[in-house]
């Protein structure tokens, strides 16, 4: 288990990380979230221990693996700026970073040669790494974080530079190394990406935490009305929807649909009285809350009002 306990960290007159505790179970995917500049870096910082605390303290505690495999206390570091030795070959800097963390050099060897096998970096492994891509290059520090199977993955950004085949990739190592008893904490501000891969969310801004659970339960702390799509056929004059009484807010989505949210306490049936009459309404599916709508709605939320509210997440 990781514990973090009501630490603090000031450069100069910013305060970085105002008070901030979390616990991170075994087996746990956690999604750090929040804007540029809101802690999460210096927090992770301070978990890894590249720097200390001004106040407060991180416990970390895991149990050796009980598959025998060797795992022990030790972390993956994935930070977000690029770490990797521009002209020293792909497959020599993977095995140098595992033999940093106690690999054997034979085995770190095989097991880059083997990672990188699996994110189609085969092959490549005697070019230098300053002829790989953007995208590529976060493979090859990706591989380098969990080469010698941590008990603890962080990942800042783990998504960065990545087109969507190979987040998708990204999405299923992360959930592998979940199942083989790494825990993992990640930032990211690809929202679709989180709802997917985060066990729980812990949100900070102005270096504070302002949210953190499951998805189900921040979805429940944000409900403030059901949300529909509603398919319909032919036109209409949608102005009629402006004075039904059930209805918060409405937004076309494509033509022949449109998005509703409901009053809190309104029903479907409510909804339906009132357009029954002017729409050919076809379907009528429920919507859930996003993630991208909470981080919004929360940041802006504790943001002073003087300041200018953020618009996307993602």
């Amino acid at each position: 288990m990781l514990s973090v306990e009501r630490v603090s960290k000031q450069f100069g007159t910013v305060i970085a990380v105002d008070d901030v505790s979390m616990n991170v179970q075994p087996g746990e995917i956690v999604a750090l979230l929040g804007p540029n500049g809101a802690g999460k870096s210096t927090l992770i910082r301070m978990i890894v221990g590249l720097i200390r605390p001004d106040s407060g303290k991180v416990a970390r505690a895991w149990e050796a693996a009980a598959n025998g495999e060797g795992r022990d206390g030790t972390i993956g570091y994935l930070p977000e700026e690029r770490g990797l030795y521009q002209d020293m070959p792909i497959l020599r800097t993977l095995s140098y970073f595992g033999t940093l963390q106690g690999m054997p050099p034979r085995q770190a060897t095989s097991e880059a040669a083997k990672w990188l096998e699996r994110l189609e970096l085969d092959g490549r492994g005697s070019d230098k790494v300053k002829v790989l891509s953007k995208g590529n290059q976060q493979k090859v520090q990706f591989v380098a974080s969990v080469l010698h199977r941590p008990a603890l993955a962080i990942l800042d950004e783990p998504f960065s530079g990545l087109d969507p085949l190979n987040q998708e990739l990204f999405l299923q190592l992360i959930r592998e190394l979940r199942a083989s008893g790494m825990t993992v904490i990640f930032s990211a501000h690809q929202m679709t990406l989180v709802e997917r891969l985060a066990d729980r969310v812990f949100l900070m801004n102005r270096g504070r935490q302002v949210l953190s659970g499951t998805i189900a339960e921040l979805r429940g702390r944000w409900h403030t009305g059901e949300r529909l799509i509603i398919a319909y056929s032919g036109t209409a004059d949608m102005s009629f929807l402006s004075r039904i009484a059930s209805i918060e807010e409405v937004e076309s989505v494509a033509d022949g649909e449109i998005r509703v949210r409901l009053k809190s306490g309104a029903g479907i049936s409510d909804l339906l009285r009132g357009i029954g009459e002017r729409l050919e309404v076809s379907s009528v599916r429920g919507e859930a809350t996003t993630l991208h709508e909470i981080y919004v709605r929360t940041v802006e939320a504790d943001n002073p009002a003087s300041q200018t509210p953020l618009r996307s997440a993602s």
